[in-house]
């Protein structure tokens, strides 16, 4: 006999990919600029050439011009008459990968070391609009699908689930308990008032709230299930498949929730990033200028 949960959850699959949390891909990305760093900074060890030297300086350069490319993408993206210039997303993957390798090729070039207050300014700039530019991925990841796509899967997930219309029955009525808990959840964000400490909160609190909801309801699932178990005569593993596959619809329900509740926070959040990004980026520019003039003048 098939469950209820089983037709839902099977029938779903692709679309659950499509909308997967990116979770796992930040962390994979941010460990690979982790040992990316630590590469960069075992080079440096072994000294193998100098800022000054023929080799360091043209790490220096190859560095700072990929740096001044990072440019190139704001002039895909903004100016007209480079809109022809191939699809956005193409420039966004070059801009990141040049986001890495210029400041990873300028940290070999100074040996993590700076020998003036102009190159400590350049470096110092460099390693902030990296940052940044690493926070910016993190907002950008969040807000690319848009607040269509993300109520489009919410509305689709729900509706698989029974839960989109008034009377239908839920996949998950066998735990009225854990259906009241998770439209609480729901509700409660919906209601929320606008403003930036609402944004702040969802931004950072919400997911720990989200995991202790998910926490209550994988327990509040424990009872109904196995009554509904000794109803259907199911043994051990059919038990062990069913609340399985009910604590994965309660999570995705509250990450799909989650997604549209936190879609309006990230985007206060970029906007927000862009206005601090911006200085950091001028200062870099001014840094480099007087850096690469002071090494070519003295």
């Amino acid at each position: 006999m098939t469950t209820p949960i089983e037709i839902d959850l099977t029938s779903g699959q692709q679309d659950a990919a499509r909308s997967a949390p990116t979770l796992s891909k930040d962390i994979f990305v941010y460990a690979l600029l982790v040992l990316l760093v630590w590469i960069a900074r075992q080079i440096s060890l072994l000294q193998l050439f100098k800022a000054g030297d023929d080799l360091g300086y043209w790490l220096g350069v190859a560095g700072a011009v990929m740096m001044l490319l990072l440019f190139s993408y704001s002039l895909r993206k903004h100016f007209r008459f480079a809109q022809r210039w191939g699809p956005v997303k193409a420039w966004m993957s070059a801009h990141m990968v040049m986001g890495i390798g210029g400041p990873l090729l300028i940290l070999v070039h100074s040996g993590f070391e700076f020998g003036s207050l102009n190159a400590g300014v350049a470096l110092y700039s460099m390693i902030a609009v990296a940052l940044s530019g690493v926070v910016g991925r993190f907002i950008y990841a969040r807000v690319n699908r848009g607040l269509y796509g993300e109520l489009a899967s919410l509305s689709e997930l729900k509706k698989r689930a029974g839960l989109e219309q008034e009377g239908a029955r839920s996949r998950l009525s066998f735990a009225p308990e854990v259906e009241k808990t998770l439209l609480k959840f729901a509700q409660g964000e919906r209601a929320a008032p606008p403003g930036w400490g609402t944004n702040i909160r969802r931004s950072f609190l919400l997911p720990w709230t989200q995991w202790l909801v998910y926490l209550r309801c994988a327990h509040l699932l424990n009872e109904p299930s196995a009554r509904l178990a000794a109803r259907m005569q199911w043994d051990a593993n059919k038990i062990s498949e069913h609340r399985r596959l009910a604590r994965k619809l309660v999570r995705r329900y509250l990450n799909a929730e989650v997604k549209v509740a936190q879609f309006g926070a990230f985007e206060w959040m970029l906007s927000a990033w862009h206005i601090a990004h911006i200085p950091f980026v001028f200062l870099l520019v001014i840094s480099t200028l007087v850096h690469i003039f002071a090494v070519h003048a003295y």
